[in-house]
């Protein structure tokens, strides 16, 4: 476990730097989803103002650590100061993904700013994994998708997205999760 801390501490900037320099190419900030939901990398201050002015957004999850949101993205009361709801969801990079009480409350957020037609803002470093598996969750509840569509889906949208073992692992629990308790069918 502290090896995985390190690791994701020690990367971290680097591979910040190396998403900052690809924007350059042909891999996109953020991408739309659908009508109410974006997802993407850290929303550098100099995205901001952008994503709530251009794209109505009114709400932001992150699925980051404190740490990884310290020095370039607006603070929690920067984004009220600009009328946008802000959580932060605490998930280590790499090995890991959101809980399914984390994907609970994310899609609780989005489900209420939509009623509201309000856009939310989806983000972890890099917008590929750990927020990616929160919009897969969403997907497969708004649109009653299994997990391998809405991640065909996400990916058509964004085709960064790169979800890890444990992440397929929670989108998949998600799915059993809500199946079980009967909120959908299985497929469309």
């Amino acid at each position: 476990m502290f090896l995985y801390w390190l690791l994701a501490r020690l990367l971290y900037f680097p591979s910040l730097l190396w998403n900052i320099v690809r924007q350059g190419g042909n891999r996109r900030w953020y991408d739309r989803i659908d009508n109410f939901v974006l997802l993407g990398a850290l929303p550098l201050r100099r995205h901001a103002d952008e994503l709530v002015e251009k794209h109505n957004i009114k709400g932001v999850i992150s699925v980051n650590e404190s740490y990884e949101t310290r020095f370039f993205t607006f603070s929690p009361e920067e984004w009220a100061s600009r009328g946008v709801e802000y959580i932060r969801l605490d998930v280590r990079e790499y090995f890991y993904a959101p809980s399914l009480l984390q994907i609970s409350t994310a899609l609780n957020m989005i489900e209420r700013l939509k009623k509201m037609d309000h856009n939310v803002y989806v983000h972890c470093k890099a917008g590929r994994g750990r927020s990616a598996t929160l919009v897969a969750c969403y997907l497969m509840k708004d649109q009653k998708l299994n997990p391998q569509e809405a991640v065909d889906l996400l990916k058509a949208k964004r085709p960064q997205v790169k979800l890890g073992k444990f992440q397929w692992e929670a989108i998949r629990e998600f799915y059993r999760q809500e199946n079980e308790h009967g909120k959908w069918e299985y497929g469309k």
